[in-house]
């Protein structure tokens, strides 16, 4: 797959390179909490990860985030789409912005407009969904800007720092991609 090119932001392969970075982002305790994970993540276990790719299906790889800086790109975090449900032309979409100087900066509603564009363009995907807790209110309102409709709420379903929390699904039909896309 060639890169995925947005306004400020592109989507591309992820590199040994960049694991490093990754490394010191999954054990940022500000990072991760609205991530799954909740236990430190040695270096090793980025590798692990990463030599992990070359058995994933290419549709399910991650994307490295990168954002235009000067005339270079800087990499600010990873994303993907995964769990692809091929009978129900489903999969779930993930993102991680990693670097916390660039958050607040509405590059996250971008890197989930291009995934939803690859979803439904490339993969011939019908619906796109994210998980998010109740509280990551800036993941909530960037899937809201776009596109995603809340579906449904699982009721304290996950324990982060000490108390149970809230899980919201969020989804985007290809019906309703199709229709935004022709109201811009």
């Amino acid at each position: 797959m060639s890169m995925i090119y947005g306004e400020r932001v592109r989507l591309r392969a992820v590199e040994r390179e960049d694991v490093k970075k990754f490394y010191e982002w999954v054990n940022d305790p500000e990072v991760t909490r609205g991530l799954a994970l909740y236990l430190p993540m040695s270096m090793t276990d980025e590798e692990n990860w990463f030599n992990s790719m070359k058995q994933r299906d290419p549709k399910e790889k991650p994307l490295a985030i990168e954002v235009r800086k000067g005339k270079g790109w800087k990499l600010i975090g990873n994303c993907g789409v995964f769990g692809i449900e091929h009978v129900n032309s489903s999969a779930e979409l993930g993102i991680m912005i990693g670097d916390k100087s660039e958050w607040d900066k509405g590059y996250g509603s971008e890197v989930m407009t291009l995934l939803l564009r690859h979803c439904f363009e490339t993969l011939n995907l019908n619906r796109a969904y994210v998980r998010v807790y109740t509280e990551n209110i800036r993941a909530v309102r960037s899937y809201e800007k776009a596109g995603f409709v809340l579906e449904g709420r699982l009721r304290e379903a996950v324990y982060k720092i000490g108390k149970y929390e809230d899980v919201l699904f969020m989804s985007v039909l290809r019906s309703e991609w199709v229709s935004r896309r022709k109201e811009e």
